[in-house]
């Protein structure tokens, strides 16, 4: 299974499994995804949640091998796949619920927007968030504009920088970092989580534009993007494993 949920004293744990890939995540995975925030929403037992990678990764973004340039004729596609990964993040974003990410190595790309579209995140000393969409020719995805509250602009951002900043909660040994999260959002589950939830709400109404704004304009922004040189380039280079030659178009 490429997503994993177990389920323990009012936590749901949900791991990205797919190690191998460094947890880059299939087409099928944002859909599994999406639908398991939305369970756990509803479910009245789950009191906190933790996401997490299977391995040595948090995420490595998008697998780079389902993309590809696309055509004039695949902008409506396009556009579907560009919803489906919205729909995963607005799903978790939306979770009234407090939700913890715990970082070992790269969160990249979409796996990035996932570290921090979660309320908390606890990080190994090996994690790190890192913007990696211009390397394949595209614009940043999944609200991470937003979620990275657009005046950070990090390239690569290591765990302990990312505490200095407030962005991550704490940093601890790659060997204790499930024990940390855990013990986290044991003491989240067992607290007045309903007065957390509204407390998350009036948090999240500080931003403007909204969420849904600025997914919005996402999906434009990447689907002109996707119709590029420089993104066939970028995925044709990435797979080849040698630096992309783009050329502004």
């Amino acid at each position: 299974m490429n997503v994993i949920v177990t389920r323990e004293n009012g936590v749901a744990n949900v791991t990205l499994n797919r190690p191998d890939k460094l947890n880059a995540l299939s087409g099928e995975m944002y859909h599994e995804l999406a639908d398991t925030f939305t369970a756990l929403g509803a479910d009245d037992a789950v009191r906190s949640a933790i996401v997490i990678g299977a391995g040595r990764a948090f995420c490595a973004g998008g697998d780079v091998s389902s993309m590809g340039g696309m055509g004039a004729s695949d902008i409506a596609a396009g556009r579907k796949r560009t919803q489906s990964h919205q729909r995963m993040i607005k799903s978790l974003h939306n979770l009234e619920k407090p939700v913890i990410a715990a970082v070992r190595g790269p969160a990249a790309g979409i796996g990035a927007s996932i570290a921090l579209a979660c309320d908390l995140i606890v990080a190994s000393e090996t994690g790190y968030l890192m913007m990696a969409f211009k390397k394949i020719g595209l614009p940043p995805d999944g609200g991470a504009v937003f979620l990275l509250a657009q005046h950070l602009g990090i390239a690569r951002l290591p765990a302990a920088e990312a505490k200095e900043m407030g962005i991550v909660m704490k940093v601890v040994p790659d060997g204790e970092l499930e024990t940390e999260a855990q013990a986290l959002a044991l003491e989240l589950a067992q607290s007045a989580t309903y007065a957390l939830m509204l407390s998350k709400k009036m948090f999240q109404s500080m931003y403007v534009p909204t969420l849904e704004m600025l997914l919005e304009m996402e999906i434009l922004a990447i689907g002109g993007a996707r119709l590029t040189h420089d993104h066939a380039e970028g995925i044709k280079a990435f797979l080849e494993k040698r630096p992309p030659e783009f050329l502004g178009h």
